[in-house]
């Protein structure tokens, strides 16, 4: 009878240090865990950079170009100092809005050359105080009476996001995503096809129908949603 229970007594021993051998092996792997995250935490907040230098105004806005078309594109835009100037010299087809460091957020845009008397239009309106309704009805007359002209077909890339952090080694700005904009001129939902709201995410749709800034609207999802 001894025996019978001693050997229950040497079995409860052996369970209860098994026990807490795995407890302590569960700890030590989730402590390890933790630390092995919070160090990749940290290691990716530490690839981030402000955007503070004419150089990031640059590299970050040159991400809503094309890859293979990045090394020959204009960069106009304001610098650090809020002078609109141009901050880098291009020989393609591209021109390159950088982001506004006075402004919150990010923005940078891509745009054909040949968009550029209508941009460089609305940014004249802007500066003398026009508001958006009187800016669109101007540009509209002046599209109407071929002072203006848009080639049909013209395209922008829009670079954006609400935070202006970037890596720079792929000068990604954190989150930020592109929408592309085509423009065709007085073009209308019935001379294209085109829905005048998305019907889903991710799908095409035309913008200001039968207007001097008639667009073909195309907002990719996020890449990383599912």
């Amino acid at each position: 009878m001894k025996r019978i229970i001693t050997a229950f007594v040497f079995t409860g021993i052996l369970i209860s240090c098994n026990s807490s051998d795995k407890t302590k092996t569960s700890i030590q792997e989730l402590s390890a865990k933790e630390t092995v995250t919070e160090s990749t935490s940290n290691d990716i907040n530490k690839q981030l950079k402000t955007i503070d230098t004419d150089e990031d105004l640059i590299a970050t806005a040159l991400m809503a170009a094309p890859q293979e078309s990045r090394s020959g594109c204009k960069v106009i835009g304001y610098n650090m100092a809020g002078e609109f100037v141009t901050l880098r010299e291009g020989d393609n087809e591209f021109i390159v809005l950088a982001d506004n460091p006075n402004k919150d957020g990010f923005n940078a845009a891509c745009y054909h050359k040949s968009l550029e008397p209508f941009m460089a239009r609305g940014r004249a309106l802007r500066a003398e105080g026009k508001t958006g309704q009187e800016i669109f009805a101007i540009r509209e007359a002046e599209m109407k009476s071929g002072q203006l002209k848009i080639t049909s077909g013209s395209t922008l890339h829009i670079y954006f996001g609400a935070k202006t952090v970037f890596d720079p080694e792929t000068f990604k700005v954190e989150d930020a995503q592109l929408r592309y904009v085509v423009y065709m001129p007085w073009a209308t939902s019935e001379s294209t096809g085109l829905p005048k709201v998305p019907p889903a995410p991710n799908h095409p749709w035309i913008m200001n129908p039968g207007t001097h800034r008639a667009h073909i609207m195309i907002s990719p999802l996020p890449e990383d949603t599912e």
